[in-house]
């Protein structure tokens, strides 16, 4: 007696890109633990506007997350040392110590990165 196997590799990556798939499912729970790691390291109202989903990328599927943030790009690269002035107002308002307090000019000593989504992704592998 005789029996032949044949494997077809482009049928069996076929079928792990399904939908549903044991690879979406993976793909899904490892977005999910990166995205929540995010959300523990952002500062700020920043965890909110945390999101994740899975797309159909150029050759499979891959795991999106996304931070909505106005303040992302400045928190991700940090600012540098900066003058900030009322645009509509004649002064600022802001809270120090407690008290607040009105001023025409206020300088900002920058802020340093925080990679967060970076070092989720390290931290999730």
């Amino acid at each position: 007696m005789s029996v032949e196997v044949r494997i077809d590799p482009g049928r069996i990556a076929r079928l792990l890109r399904l939908r549903g798939g044991i690879v979406e499912r993976r793909l899904r729970e490892r977005t999910s633990r990166v995205a929540d790691i995010a959300r523990s390291l952002a500062p700020g109202t920043m965890p909110d506007y945390i999101d994740w989903h899975i797309e159909e990328g150029p050759r499979s599927l891959q795991g999106v997350i996304t931070c909505d943030h106005p303040a992302t790009l400045y928190v991700l690269n940090g600012t540098r040392p900066h003058i900030i002035r009322p645009r509509r107002a004649k002064a600022l308002r802001f809270e120090a110590d407690g008290q607040v307090v009105y001023s025409k000019i206020v300088w900002h000593p920058g802020t340093h990165a925080n990679n967060f989504l970076g070092e989720a992704l390290r931290l999730g592998r």
